[in-house]
């Protein structure tokens, strides 16, 4: 524990904790504070004026990263026989029917995305408390039911995510890795923020975006001057 205080001290000492940053700045900086020996990630926090406990102050979409997340992420489909050569070929890592919901009804979930079928919906929909805590349940808005499944796992291993404010009123979600260059960054964490003000509920009122933050996994965070993003 001594060396990563060591290193956390080192890395407090290169920025300043109660200023504010430009996004460019904030890109470069997480960078230099972070001392991993892996590859960390990337990870951007936004704190909403949204109150999420509200249906109509909900915010949840999805966007494809300009330059990925540095991660190629593992797909499981659920769908009819009929579907299950056009998710194999697509790509997806884990493909089937009832197998596949009695294997997650066994406990078993090492994936990060699951897309199924409306038609399928029935039954995925009996896995809420399994796949609801993991963030896991496909949902139409984000593109995970669909009956094109080709395009959503081709759409999500081409670096779509998906992202849901949670109750704090906080997105949290990966913009990239350490080893990405700035400009990389900014415009992963550009495209994230656009898609957040283009979903603002109307019954939202007062500031929206009320501060940013961008940190590594084991970094501190570095705050966002907000004017800058909108």
């Amino acid at each position: 524990m001594g060396k990563l205080t060591k290193n956390r001290k080192a890395a407090l000492a290169k920025f300043d904790l109660t200023k504010n940053y430009a996004l460019s700045e904030a890109a470069g900086m997480v960078k230099d504070i972070t001392f991993t020996k892996f590859d960390a990630s990337v990870d951007i926090n936004v704190r909403l004026g949204v109150d999420p406990r509200k249906a109509n102050q909900m915010v949840r979409g999805s966007v494809t990263l300009p330059h990925g997340t540095g991660k190629v992420a593992r797909v499981m489909v659920i769908c009819t026989p009929d579907k299950e050569a056009e998710a194999k070929a697509a790509g997806a890592d884990h493909v089937g029917g009832d197998d596949m919901i009695q294997k997650i009804e066994g406990g078993w979930c090492d994936v990060d995305v699951i897309v199924t079928q409306p038609s399928m919906m029935a039954k995925v929909g009996r896995l809420g408390r399994f796949l609801g805590p993991r963030g896991l349940m496909p949902n139409p808005k984000t593109g995970t039911v669909t009956d094109d499944i080709a395009k959503a796992v081709t759409d999500v291993k081409g670096g779509k995510i998906d992202f849901k404010v949670d109750k704090n009123g906080i997105v949290h979600t990966r913009i990239g890795k350490v080893s990405f260059s700035p400009d990389k960054l900014v415009e992963n964490a550009q495209e994230i923020i656009s898609m957040i003000l283009k979903l603002k509920p109307s019954a939202a009122k007062g500031t929206y975006i009320k501060s940013v933050a961008i940190s590594s996994t084991m970094s501190p965070g570095i705050h966002v001057e907000t004017k800058s993003l909108v």
